[in-house]
């Protein structure tokens, strides 16, 4: 059902309140994306900057000019054509003064502008002064020869330019940044010389594609020497579909060991920067860094010095870490979104809007030749008229003196036009003088060369191209300059864990048979001499370093990692195990290792089977651990035998007191599983659990061997060890009598 406007008795229209706010949300959503949020394809301005640099223009602000009192030129700004508030206006003139900001600025400023620490300290209007820069003449040279359409001011007493005869693509090169309704626009600066030579190639061969282009324009180009670490396939793609993120990353090097910061990422603060760093260090989160300096200065804008704590610190990784984590490294959202000069608002590809652009600077172009050829026949078209009252110039003044009417008597006699006859007129007296012919006729032979050349390049498209690349070449090379971020390529950053953050201090992990934990500084305590709980005793425990994680083998075969540097104190009696992970009901606890995460180690059941893996694979996150090791039915875990760089041999040994040597090589890497057999248990003594391999241990060439039976003890040389060598799976051969019964087995080095 279709809503209708109804009208009262008093002729007043009634509309329904959906109807006037979709309206008037609508008209508002329109007025910010296209007058206020949005620069335009052709000159790369908002509104309010292209209003400022016009009323600075108009108060006669060249670059030649003393500077005026910033105040000026915005009370002209929002007095005559953009009536908002003075802030909003004088914060966007700021804007295109500060050098840190934009990359080819637009306004000269003189005072306090603020600074690349703190853009936002500029001085208020009133202390500030300015004028146009150099650059500004590239949008504003051509302004008063008909290039641009012109409409009414907001008051509608005074007319101002829709836009400005840009004859650069000012949109790519000082890039801008906007929020409208539904929209946003975020264009990252560009080098000049690069988009106009890309432009120029465009010109020259329209099918060029966006891969050449690429070619051509590598990337942005900010305003600092940070350097961009985004791929070129990547920027490429971000030309490709107009939007995407771009990486900007610190520059640094090294002085006498200390790290010296030279060049940050655009708009990042060099205090925000130090204050990032020295809130890690006070929460002791940056254990290598000692001290921080800012030593910027007028001859040093950026320098930031940070000192490692020792030259042992891996610089690399610790500005990893803090590319990572402070703004050392930024990241740029890219939305190449702008009113095109259709007046349509869209996000573009980067070969769209080079072609975009030339279409318009080609329009601007002929609409500047067609208004000087206007000209230029007009003055032709007076000396005529000046020619012929020269020669005749006697009888021109008798005319003007006698006649009532005397520009009807001139065009009646001399055969005038009306402009011709009114230019004569209009001559003073002292002007009478200059009428010689031979000037007249130097002036018509010039402006007919001019006019001539003005109708061949009007007429000819490939004249009309060439005028405009010579036009763009040339103020490549008057305010070109080289390119200021380079592109590079850098590996992710990637911040310390909390682990590598962790002094590695020497420890001990100790677990109790009740499945209690804790840990003690060094490694020449003996856990065994720990107190224990009423009933509880020592059972396992591994010796590593605080910033290494403890590997802990349940009865079931599952694996857990557990942290250790947060470990209770050994001087107390620890805590419950299962507070920290979870394993199945009524599990215990078979093995505990400590390591790198590449330490090798041979996980085993006593069923005789097992296999080589690294604590690495045994790691996991989860609380409730992982499957490592599958236990056959019956079968229980044995205490997993780390595996040393030079080990070379296995040894095993059942609780009938069997020994068995094969090469570790036998054995195979696996990550998780059952293994392979590694000596022979008989099926039924296996099965009642007469007999099971008690432990195992890995030998380098020349250890010995060491098994106890209770209280007594059997160490074995290496030469005893030949008559215990075997094929991985046999039963291995009978240790000496009073040793039929192994309790455990050690490495005698």
């Amino acid at each position: 059902m279709t809503e209708t406007n109804t009208i009262d008795d008093d002729g007043i229209e009634g509309i329904s309140l959906k109807q006037y706010a979709e309206k008037a949300y609508l008209d508002y959503s329109m007025y910010v994306i296209l007058d206020r949020a949005l620069p335009h394809i052709g000159d790369g301005l908002k509104p309010v900057q292209r209003r400022i640099i016009y009323a600075m223009s108009e108060l006669g602000l060249k670059a030649t000019a003393k500077f005026k009192k910033s105040a000026r030129t915005v009370g002209d700004v929002i007095g005559k054509f953009h009536p908002h508030g003075d802030s909003a206006a004088y914060e966007a003139m700021v804007l295109m003064a500060q050098s840190f900001s934009y990359r080819y600025p637009l306004v000269d400023g003189q005072g306090n502008w603020g600074s690349p620490d703190d853009p936002k300290s500029f001085a208020a209007m009133r202390y500030t002064e300015s004028r146009l820069t150099a650059y500004a003449d590239v949008l504003l040279g051509e302004l008063g020869q008909g290039t641009v359409d012109w409409v009414p001011n907001f008051d509608g007493t005074m007319e101002e330019p829709s836009l400005l005869p840009a004859q650069v693509p000012n949109v790519l090169l000082n890039g801008t940044t906007g929020i409208a309704v539904g929209m946003a626009t975020d264009i990252p600066p560009h080098n000049l010389r690069e988009v106009v030579t890309a432009a120029v190639t465009l010109l020259d061969a329209p099918k060029t594609t966006l891969a050449e282009l690429c070619e051509i324009i590598q990337g942005p180009d900010y305003p600092t020497e940070a350097e961009i670490i985004t791929s070129r396939e990547d920027i490429a793609q971000i030309y490709a579909t107009g939007r995407g993120g771009l990486r900007m990353r610190a520059v640094w090097d090294t002085e006498h060991g200390d790290i010296v910061v030279t060049a940050l990422p655009h708009q990042a603060s060099g205090s925000r920067v130090l204050e990032q760093i020295a809130q890690q260090m006070q929460a002791k989160k940056l254990p290598m860094v000692a001290d921080l300096r800012d030593e910027s200065d007028h001859e040093n804008p950026t320098r930031l010095v940070i000192v490692p704590r020792s030259n042992r610190i891996d610089r690399d990784a610790l500005m990893s870490h803090l590319f990572a984590t402070t703004d050392l490294e930024r990241t740029y959202r890219v939305n190449l979104n702008m009113i095109g000069i259709d007046g349509r608002p869209g996000v573009r590809s980067l070969d769209g809007i080079l072609k975009q652009w030339l279409k318009f600077r080609r329009e601007t172009v002929r609409r500047r030749l067609d208004y000087r050829l206007e000209r230029v026949q007009r003055r032709l078209h007076i000396l005529e008229g000046y020619l012929a009252a020269y020669l005749n110039i006697d009888e021109v003044i008798h005319i003007i003196r006698t006649e009532e009417h005397p520009k009807q008597a001139l065009i009646a006699r001399f055969e005038l036009s009306d402009i011709q006859a009114e230019a004569i007129l209009e001559l003073k007296l002292r002007n009478l003088a200059k009428l010689e012919e031979m000037k007249i006729r130097g002036e018509q032979d010039e402006l007919e060369k001019e006019r001539d050349w003005l109708e061949k390049t009007l007429g000819s498209e490939a004249r009309l191209k060439t005028l405009i690349k010579k036009e763009l070449t040339a103020i490549a090379e008057k305010y070109g300059d080289d390119r200021r971020s380079p592109l590079a390529s850098r590996e992710e950053a990637q911040a310390f864990s909390e682990l590598e953050l962790m002094t590695a201090d020497p420890i001990t992990v100790v677990l109790s048979e009740k499945g209690w934990i804790r840990a003690a500084k060094g490694h020449d305590m003996d856990p065994a001499s720990l107190s224990y709980k009423s009933g509880d005793s020592f059972k396992l425990a591994a010796r590593g370093r605080s910033n290494q994680p403890a590997v802990i083998i349940d009865s079931t075969g599952r694996a857990y990692t557990l942290a250790t540097h947060n470990l209770p104190s050994a001087r107390g009696q620890g805590e419950p195990l299962t507070g920290r992970i979870n394993p199945p009901s009524g599990a215990g606890f078979d093995g505990l290792m400590m390591g790198d995460s590449g330490q090798r180690c041979l996980l085993s059941s006593d069923a005789g089977y097992g296999f080589i893996t690294t604590l690495g694979e045994l790691q996991t996150k989860n609380r409730a651990g992982k499957a490592a090791l599958t236990l056959p039915a019956g079968a229980r875990v044995v205490s997993p035998a780390p595996i040393g760089e030079d080990a070379q041999w296995v040894a095993a040994v059942s609780n009938e007191g069997r020994l068995l040597l094969f090469p570790l090589a036998d054995l195979p890497s696996l990550s998780r599983g059952k293994g392979n057999k590694i000596i022979a248990i008989p099926g039924p003594r296996a099965r009642d659990r007469e007999e099971f391999m008690i432990a195992t241990a890995v030998l380098r060439e020349n250890d010995g061997l060491t098994v106890w039976a209770g209280k007594r003890h059997l160490t074995l040389k290496r030469s005893e060890l030949e008559h215990y060598h075997g094929e991985r799976g046999r039963r291995g051969n009978k240790l000496p009598r009073g040793f039929q019964r192994v309790e455990r087995m050690e490495v005698a080095s």
